[in-house]
């Protein structure tokens, strides 16, 4: 799956998490942008992508997501290290 991709697969899981069908995230996208993404909210997305796209973050991980790339670059990164 390549990052095009990841991130189309996160914005559909935002987009039930908050319930907001017009939702568009980036790369770039943080809580700060989204009215209603609290720290509850927060945990409810992390389980929700978890979910969808196959992977389990370490909370060493889940710390350091500054915006929606990190997580996506998370992602990857788990893709790739189960396909070596």
């Amino acid at each position: 799956m390549n990052r095009e991709e990841v991130l189309k697969k996160v914005n559909d899981v935002f987009k039930d998490v908050f319930d907001d069908k017009n939702l568009a995230i980036s790369d770039v996208t943080t809580a700060n942008d989204i009215e209603d993404w609290g720290s509850l909210t927060h945990i409810t997305l992390i389980a929700a992508i978890e979910e969808e796209l196959d992977v389990k973050f370490e909370m060493a991980d889940i710390v350091k997501f500054e915006n929606v790339g990190d997580m996506v670059d998370a992602i990857l990164k788990k893709y790739a290290s189960v396909k070596k």
